[in-house]
Parts: C-alpha cells; sequence; structure tokens
C-alpha cells in the first residue's frame, strides 16, 4: 500500500502546537470520507530524524485531485510519499489567493488560532452536499460571531465571499482599520464603504461593505469578490440577509470568560453560549442554503456537547457524529477546553 507522511505546520501557539497532530489525525479522516478518492488507513504519529509526521496509507496511490484537496490540510506544512527508506515530497497547491498575512499579522488577546480557524471551516465545507466543490467555485461564507474577523480572513484566503456579525464596536472599529490598511499595503484594487446601518428607519449599527479583486483585470471586468460586516446583534442576521443565501455558517462562540456576544435588555453583553446559541441556531438556521452546513467551535467546560448537538437537532439540522467528529476536543488553557460540532441542513 502507498504510504504518505505530512509534517505538521509549526504553530507560535506552544498549546495549540502541542494538539495540532492529533487534530490534524482527526481533519486528515473527515478529508477522506468526503473527498478523496481512496479510503485511508488509521493516521498514525511517527518520527523520522526525531521529527514528528502524521503518517497514513491508500490502497492506490493518491491522484493529483486528491492531493489538491489535502494540500489544503490546516497543520500541513508538507507532504511526502514514503518509499525505500526516503521521503519523496509532493507538490501541494493549497487554495490560497493571496499571502498568509492576511492571517497572522493580527495579534491580540482572545483571537483564536488561525490554524484552527481553517481546520472549523475545512471540516464544516466537507460537511456540505458538495464537498468538494468549493476548490471549483467560491462559496459564501457566513460567522454570525465574527469578532476581529479571522474567519472572515480565511474565506478571503479562499476566494470566498464573506459576511460577519458582531455587536462589540471595537471589534468592528478595529478590523474595519486593519482591512482597510491591508488591502492597500498589498495594493489590492478595491473598494470599501462604511456607514450606519439601518432597518425600518431603526438603527441597527454599523456596516463595512468592500469588493475587491487580487488581479486588476478581474477588478475592470468585474470578478470581484465582496466582504461586509454587520456591527449588529447575531440575532438581526435573518433581518439583514435573505432567506438560504449563505453555503456555510461558521463561528467560534464566546467561551463564557472574556468575550460577549449580544445585548440583553439591560444593554450588557451577555456571555453564556448556553443561552446565545439556543437563540441565535434557529436565526442562523433561516439564511443557510439547503446543502449548507454550520460549524461551531466553543468552550466544552460552559456547555456539554449533548446539550448543542440537541439545540442543533431542533433547527432541523442534521449533525455528523461519530468517529473523527468526536475527536476534535483540545485544550486551550486552564478554563477552555475546546471542541466543534459541525451539522447539515438537508439538500
Amino acid at each position: 500500500m502507498p504510504e504518505y507522511a505530512i509534517l505538521v505546520h509549526p504553530s507560535a501557539n506552544r498549546v495549540y502546537a502541542a494538539s495540532s497532530p492529533a487534530l490534524l489525525r482527526a481533519e486528515l479522516a473527515v478529508f477522506g470520507a468526503a473527498g478523496l478518492s481512496a479510503e485511508l488507513s488509521e493516521a498514525e504519529e511517527v518520527e523520522f530524524g526525531g521529527v514528528g509526521y502524521v503518517k497514513f496509507a491508500t490502497p492506490e496511490p493518491l491522484t493529483e485531485p486528491d492531493v489538491a484537496l489535502l494540500s489544503n490540510l490546516s497543520s500541513l506544512y508538507a507532504l511526502f510519499e514514503l518509499g525505500d527508506g526516503v521521503l519523496r515530497p509532493l507538490l501541494v497547491r493549497p487554495l490560497a489567493k493571496t499571502d498568509s498575512d492576511l492571517l497572522t499579522i493580527q495579534k491580540y488577546a482572545g483571537k483564536t488560532n488561525e490554524q484552527f480557524t481553517k481546520l472549523l471551516l475545512n471540516v464544516t465545507l466537507l460537511a456540505t452536499a458538495d464537498p468538494t466543490g468549493w476548490l471549483e467555485r467560491p462559496r459564501t461564507l457566513l460567522d454570525p460571531l465574527c469578532g476581529r474577523g479571522t474567519t472572515l480572513n480565511q474565506a478571503v484566503m479562499y476566494g470566498f465571499d464573506a459576511t460577519g456579525l458582531d455587536v462589540d464596536g471595537k471589534d468592528f472599529e478595529a478590523y474595519e482599520q486593519f482591512l482597510k490598511t491591508w488591502l492597500r499595503t498589498k495594493r489590492v484594487k478595491h473598494t470599501a464603504d462604511s456607514g450606519q446601518l439601518r432597518r425600518n428607519k431603526v438603527r441597527l449599527g454599523r456596516r463595512l461593505d468592500v469588493e475587491y479583486a487580487f488581479d486588476k483585470d478581474d477588478y475592470k471586468g468585474g470578478q470581484t469578490r465582496r466582504l461586509t460586516y454587520f456591527n449588529a446583534d447575531t440575532l438581526t442576521t435573518d433581518e439583514l440577509l435573505r432567506a438560504n443565501s449563505v453555503d456555510v455558517i461558521v463561528t467560534d462562540a464566546p467561551y463564557g470568560v472574556q468575550h460577549g456576544s449580544h445585548r440583553t435588555q439591560d444593554a450588557s453583553l451577555a456571555r453564556s453560549p448556553r443561552d446565545l446559541l439556543a437563540a441565535a441556531v434557529p436565526v442562523w438556521t433561516r439564511v443557510l442554503r439547503p446543502g449548507g452546513a454550520l460549524g461551531i467551535s466553543w468552550n466544552l467546560n460552559v456547555l456539554p456537547r449533548e446539550e448543542l448537538v440537541a439545540v442543533l437537532s431542533r433547527a432541523g439540522l442534521q449533525v455528523r457524529e461519530g468517529g473523527p467528529y468526536e475527536e476534535f476536543a483540545h485544550r486551550v488553557d486552564q478554563a477552555i477546553e475546546r471542541d466543534l460540532v459541525v451539522a447539515a441542513k438537508p439538500a
């Protein structure tokens, strides 16, 4: 059987680096079940020359489409074929429309690790009715709790259209400043407009609308991508977006430690993911296309998995359970044990 080895991408976060090989094994299993032409053997952690790798085997050699898909694994640094005691590098071409500094420049307390953000987006895309179509056709992504935009930036990396919502005005302002500066610095052709957000003469917050293209000819020809950020309560999602209009919803729910998510009746920020998700998941589901998928990461210490699964099921979503979907839990710090759940909207 052909054997392969993945060199795990180094992570600046020491705790995440310790978890990344196990997370990569689970992610690889999802890739194998959803999109590869050949069934993967169970991946294992190995060492060559004192360096850690994740090794797997297939009944037949990987095809070019297989390698193109695996190129987007969140923690893949290099891919090798094993044979005759040597590692033969395979050419990987990840779906990356721009430089990775779009993901790495921002540094702030509470930022979700960008490798984990990519992992969450990947397994959500693979749960859709067309699990590998995103390699050929841009998707429409929504992050209804987008903070300072790590998920939005990963969507830009993949060439997707993206929409984010967040109630925190400081996060909105920080992301607006960052994105406009980054676009100017990179000399990306774009327009960026911001202003008040109103519905039925009621002020809901602010909005940022960006239209851009990384290729000047694409921009002139109208082949552009769009990014919109609404500084508004996530419970207004179905007022701001059309029903059945987004392909994937990907979000990192508040951990119940630091970040607020939506306003309570006394205008303070609510921090309970239990209350938020119970109220918001049905709202989000209304804007998700049939055949689309929703992926959520959250803190297991404040919300048991079975409770979140029940919320998703009541909203009419089909939760992916068992196998690798039960193997993504990992420690972030003393107060946070993070996990993810993915659910699909019936086509």
